[in-house]
């Protein structure tokens, strides 16, 4: 995928292999950093991330200041921008996809508004969390009163539940690649029919010009 900004970078993550994500990464003033991650269609996805300063004087990074925001703007497959806000130095951002496939989540700091960043470097730790895994289960437990056997079924049934989504998606994508493979075998196909058109009709043309040539030089 292509990005335009200055500095822009981008990550892959797989939701599929691995539906929990947690890393850290550094930012530059005009950077944006942008992940792509493969989702089922109608999943949840909750992203949570905080942000670190860093401090020249002290030689580390510090909490960062209030002041200090990200700006998240995340794209379906389709490239419709499905959420772009603007959050404090620490977040929660939280979307629910629509459409199966690569989504892009895209965050840059508002670091032209703050004086203090000006030439600095800012980390800032991710954490991604896909399917059933942004369930906080303790509290479905207390809220809904439910036993441990209780707990442990509703579990096992958001687990099979996001499996199925998962493997729907895989079938989605398999049939998109059979999709693309057939297009592309049957323009090889036309390429090839149109390359013996034009040998055929080339030889004809250079035989009646052979035959022309002959025929007024009185060989023939």
């Amino acid at each position: 995928m292509m990005l335009t900004a200055p500095g822009a970078g981008i990550i892959i993550l797989f939701a599929w292999l691995s539906p929990s994500n947690a890393l850290y990464f550094h930012i530059g003033e005009t950077e944006k950093k942008c992940f792509i991650e493969e989702i089922p269609d109608e999943t949840m996805v909750i992203g949570k991330y905080r942000t670190q300063l860093w401090d020249k004087q002290m030689g580390s990074f510090l909490q960062a200041t209030p002041g200090l925001g990200m700006h998240v703007e995340i794209k379906d497959p389709d490239t419709k921008i499905i959420l772009s806000r603007q959050y404090g130095s620490d977040g929660r951002f939280t979307f629910t996809s629509h459409t199966p496939g690569e989504h892009q989540i895209c965050l840059h700091s508002n670091s032209t508004k703050m004086a203090l960043f000006a030439g600095g470097k800012l980390r800032v730790h991710l954490d991604i969390q896909v399917g059933e895994h942004t369930n906080n289960y303790p509290e479905i437990a207390a809220k809904d009163k439910l036993t441990e056997l209780q707990l442990r079924a509703r579990q096992l049934l958001d687990q099979v539940e996001q499996i199925q989504k998962e493997q729907n998606y895989q079938q989605y994508r398999e049939e998109r690649f059979r999709m693309t493979s057939e297009s592309t075998n049957q323009h090889v196909l036309w390429w090839s029919i149109a390359q013996t058109l034009i040998l055929i009709v080339t030889g004809i043309w250079q035989l009646k010009h052979l035959k022309s040539f002959f025929e007024a030089k009185k060989l023939v």
